[in-house]
């Protein structure tokens, strides 16, 4: 199996939603529309296993010093290979390369984020522009059950 990692256009934005349907469905990860994908497709990295697209995760800054890995998808065929792992540490690598100094998720995967050196803080220390862009669109608003965590980097 061929694994590649690349940045996705905006001719992938409708892979990209139906690969991610269902857990937009079940309230895991929020509903991008088309045109939000498109004005922010440069913040997502994906994936291909022999060229089907098998997961992405975009890196969305929130200020000279923040950022957030959000919308981490794998195909479930394709989970538990390691492809998760690798989109989390293309979005590090490019969030030192921007710079950022505070890497931010609000997750189901805690393991997988602290396997990488996040650790929990609580979501009251989370910047108030990212709980009201964000958070207020999600179905389980205002009762979160996501962990938030964050990693600091050198």
């Amino acid at each position: 199996m061929e694994i590649k990692y690349y940045k996705p256009n905006v001719n992938d934005i409708e892979s990209m939603q139906k690969l991610v349907q269902s857990e937009v469905d079940s309230g895991t990860i929020l509903l991008r529309t088309p045109e939000e994908m498109a004005t922010t497709i440069r913040s997502y990295t994906a994936v291909k296993a022999d060229d089907k697209l098998v997961g992405f995760v975009a890196l969305h800054i929130h200020s000279p010093t923040l950022a957030e890995i959000r919308s981490l998808i794998v195909d479930p065929e394709f989970r538990a290979k390691g492809i998760g792992k690798g989109l989390v540490k293309a979005c590090i690598e490019e969030a030192k390369d921007l710079g950022i100094s505070e890497l931010l998720v609000l997750t189901y995967k805690k393991m997988l984020f602290e396997s990488f050196g996040f650790s929990e803080i609580p979501k009251e220390s989370i910047p108030e522009h990212k709980i009201w862009a964000d958070c207020i669109r999600c179905k389980h608003f205002p009762i979160c059950d996501e962990i938030s965590l964050i990693k600091y980097l050198e």
